[in-house]
């Protein structure tokens, strides 16, 4: 680095007409600048500011700064460690010597070429400011990015000369710069700037290094590209003295030394950063399918999501769903025991869980004995065609902030997180489901792309906290962005690892168009299932509720998968007709849904079931037992196994228990009867389970990452209010010809009589003109405001309000002062 190149004309006064702080700059942007500052950092718009140097202000603050530095790209971020690290202010031509150095490799030219793009961004986001030859990073931006001893550089620079020397004794000052052959000087900070300007100078450095023992090159290869600290014995080797000697390495704390800027930089070649990455890396492509198969793959999962959506959640009806915890959420145990139901593994169980959740289709009862059941959003959810049911859940998982993928997992207190508990809900989840579906629609149609790659992809987007050393460790957003490559596999988004036509569709602005999508590609409901003679049934399909439910009823569910086997058994039977259904109504339904006949042992087992059920009979007496057939009640009574049921015999058709009338039934049905309980009238009770629901429930809230990104018409209002006050706060007033009392100092609201306020206020209505005025409101909070009265009658002036752009009308007692603008604003 020459010396020319330290005298930057950066370092002269500011040109005439420049902008000389960030309110200024922003003044002079058009009003499509303010809406591009305003929609990239929508947090500056909470409330909106009242001119532009409160924006200025406020987009100065350490919170809002670092939200938008999270929000930048790796090479727009690498520019901005760039800048912080090079001289304030610094010309546009000693940034691109920083981020391609002196020496440009390979890459330069793209980084050249991406350069304005990143300083562009930098400025739209109000993190950078100044003309090209007088760049200046926002002072906030700068000490966040800034080296410190706690807080390391990105680009593993270390402090400069001047902040390392901060504090050495002249005499020890000088005796450095000697030992670099540098004249004395008479001064530390002329000695300061000589050694800067030796450092900076390639030639003068170069010369300096070559006379280097060659172990010292050693220490400095290890520190160049940081951290840019080591440490040092009382007594250092004969190199690292050498180098201390000449300021090559300074003191930075007891036994510690660090490299300085100046001479890392020399050492790098003038590069800020190691590798800049101008260009985000390439999605890497794993596979290729037709872009049919994918569709149809995925549409398969879409159906098989929406039946374990729904079996979850009729297991769960019937009032015996399981508990909530005393701290919220499933226990491990119930968790377990639905993973068995549904045959999946317990994280794949937790997010059905969590989908039906965040879906709103579930929740907690309210009730004492806390449990979950479905909701009745869940009835409105059955009566939905298959794709708008589908469309309800993808869209609920893709703006959920529930992260399923948590469950099992610990919290910082070290307690374990359960499915449908607290503390899942992370904000940048649908973000970065947004993304990482967005990049998978960017590659070919049909094409998976390999994780690692998309993960690359996603990091350069949005860098880790903590740089290249936070992306070596798996932080929230890739472990999030893994989570989404399986959830979209499950939910049917995605098809073998591509994206799907309905998958892009649900990205755009009607997602609607999604389900329109899907549609076509989902099974057609099947009104028939095959009936075989070992008393099982097929259906080679997905069948129609009216049939699914009945067959799931009369029959158990034996296998699952494209094709569903159903086993007829004795208790299957019994508990149909406990519904209510007779032997007649089974045979028909059967006959009436089978391709084949009913074959004679189904039949056969039908009717022997119905021919013993009811013969017995429970009430309540504590219970009692009656049949017609004394022989059969002789039987049971001699029967040990009914010894705990404690029976006796009452008449010769009637038998009295002590237990009670349901552990009656359990017992005589463990025994092999088919008892049927009775009411009080000597009916048969219908043992038919009720749809346990909650009451009316809403679905979780997604817990916002940051305010919401802002609608056009929101951005042309906030700017249109924001110029209007700075209006106010700017515009230039005429003093009144005879002030009744001295002006009111900087900040403080106009005073001027009511006969004065008066006369301006008629003055300016008949001239059309506009005026400045104090206002204070009826809840006492005090503006200054520019307005343009219409009509002044009534102790009320109707005027054009140029801060809430719309016209108002204000008392006249509530103005403070008035005052004439020096130019019109019209």
């Amino acid at each position: 680095m020459t010396t020319a190149r330290h005298r930057d004309p950066a370092h002269s006064a500011t040109p005439p007409g420049a902008p000389r702080t960030l309110a200024e700059e922003l003044r002079i942007r058009p009003d499509d600048g303010l809406a591009t500052l305003l929609h990239a950092r929508p947090d500056l718009l909470t409330p909106v500011p009242g001119d532009l140097t409160q924006l200025a202000t406020r987009a100065g603050t350490r919170a809002s700064v670092v939200r938008a530095l999270e929000r930048l790209d790796r090479f727009a971020l690498q520019t901005a460690e760039a800048l912080a690290v090079a001289p304030d202010p610094c010309s546009y031509g000693r940034l691109a010597a920083l981020m391609t150095g002196e020496d440009p490799g390979p890459d330069a030219a793209e980084t050249a070429r991406r350069l304005p793009e990143a300083v562009a961004a930098l400025r739209a986001r109000a993190l950078l400011w100044g003309a090209d030859d007088r760049l200046r990073l926002v002072r906030t931006a700068r000490e966040l990015l800034s080296p410190s001893p706690t807080s390391p550089s990105p680009t593993g620079l270390g402090p400069t000369v001047a902040e390392a020397t901060s504090g050495m004794s002249p005499g020890r000052l000088q005796s450095i710069i000697v030992a670099a052959g540098l004249p004395p000087t008479h001064d530390p900070v002329s000695a300061v700037a000589a050694l800067t300007e030796l450092f900076e100078d390639r030639t003068r450095m170069a010369a300096l290094l070559g006379q280097a023992p060659p172990q010292s090159a050693e220490v400095l290869d290890r520190l160049v590209w940081g951290p840019p600290y080591g440490s040092v014995t009382a007594r250092p080797a004969p190199h690292l003295q050498w180098l201390l000697d000449r300021g090559v390495l300074l003191p930075a704390a007891p036994g510690n030394v660090v490299l300085p800027r100046e001479a890392a930089l020399h050492l790098r070649g003038g590069r800020a950063h190691r590798a800049p990455e101008p260009t985000p890396p390439e999605l890497v492509p794993a596979a290729e399918y037709g872009a049919a198969a994918v569709d149809a793959s995925a549409a398969g999962q879409a159906f098989t999501a929406l039946a374990t959506v729904e079996e979850l959640l009729k297991e769960w009806e019937t009032g015996a769903g399981p508990l909530v915890l005393r701290a919220g959420g499933l226990s491990v145990r119930d968790l377990k025991r639905t993973a068995a139901a549904l045959d999946a593994p317990e994280p794949v169980a937790a997010f059905w869980a969590e989908l039906a959740y965040g879906a709103g289709l579930l929740a907690s009862d309210g009730e004492a004995d806390e449990r979950y059941a479905p909701t009745p959003a869940y009835d409105d959810w059955l009566a939905l065609p298959a794709e708008e049911r589908w469309l309800r859940l993808a869209t609920a998982w893709l703006a959920g902030t529930r992260t399923a993928g948590l469950v099992g997992t610990r919290d910082a207190k070290a307690r374990t997180l359960a499915a449908l508990g607290p503390d899942l809900d992370r904000s940048p989840a649908p973000e970065v489901r947004a993304r990482v579906l967005r990049l998978l629609a960017q590659a070919p149609e049909g094409t998976a792309v390999t994780p690692d790659s998309l993960l690359d992809r996603l990091r350069w987007e949005r860098p880790p906290r903590g740089g290249a050393a936070a992306a070596q460790t798996p932080d929230l957003r890739s472990r999030l962005a893994r989570w989404t490559l399986a959830e979209a596999e499950l939910l049917g988004v995605t098809g073998r690892g591509a994206a799907t036509a309905h998958g892009r569709a649900l990205l755009g602005p009607d997602p609607r168009e999604a389900a329109e999508r899907l549609a076509p590609l989902l099974p057609t409901p099947l009104d028939h299932v095959l009936l075989q003679a070992d008393l099982t049934a097929v259906a080679p399909g997905p069948l129609e509720r009216p049939l699914a439910a009945m067959l799931g009823v009369v029959a158990d569910v034996e296998s699952k998968g494209g094709a569903t086997v159903y086993r007829f058994t004795p208790g299957s039977v019994r508990r149909a007709l406990d519904a209510g259904r007779t032997a007649a109504d089974l045979q028909s339904f059967l006959a009436e849904h089978s391709r084949t006949p009913v074959p004679q042992p189904l039949a056969y087992l039908i009717d022997d079931v119905a021919r013993r059920h009811g013969r017995l009979r429970v009430g309540a007496a504590s219970a009692y037992l009656r049949c017609d057939d004394d022989a059969l009640l002789a039987e049971i009574l001699a029967d040990r196994r009914s010894a705990n049921l404690r029976l006796r015999r009452l008449a010769p058709t009637v038998l009295a228990a002590q237990a009670a009338p349901d552990a009656l039934l359990e017992g005589l049905r463990a025994m092999g009867y088919a008892p049927a309980a009775e009411s009080a009238e000597g009916d048969v009770v219908v043992a038919r389970a009720d749809a346990h629901r909650t009451p009316a429930r809403t679905a979780p809230t997604p817990v916002p990452d940051g305010p919401p990104v802002p609608d056009e018409t929101l951005l042309a209002a906030a700017v249109r209010a924001i110029r209007a006050g700075d209006l106010a706060a700017t515009a230039e007033r005429k003093p009144p010809q005879a002030p009744a009392a001295p002006p009111p100092a900087d900040g403080r609201l106009p005073r001027t009589t009511s006969a004065e306020t008066l006369a301006t206020m008629q003055a300016a209505a008949l001239t059309g003109s506009a005026v400045w005025i104090g206002y204070v409101n009826a809840d006492g909070a005090a503006s200054q405001r520019v307005i343009a009265p219409v009509r002044v009658e009534g102790g009320f002036v109707t005027a054009y309000d140029h801060t809430a752009d719309e016209v108002r009308t204000y008392p006249l007692h509530r103005i403070t002062g008035v005052a004439e603008l020096a130019d019109d604003p019209a």
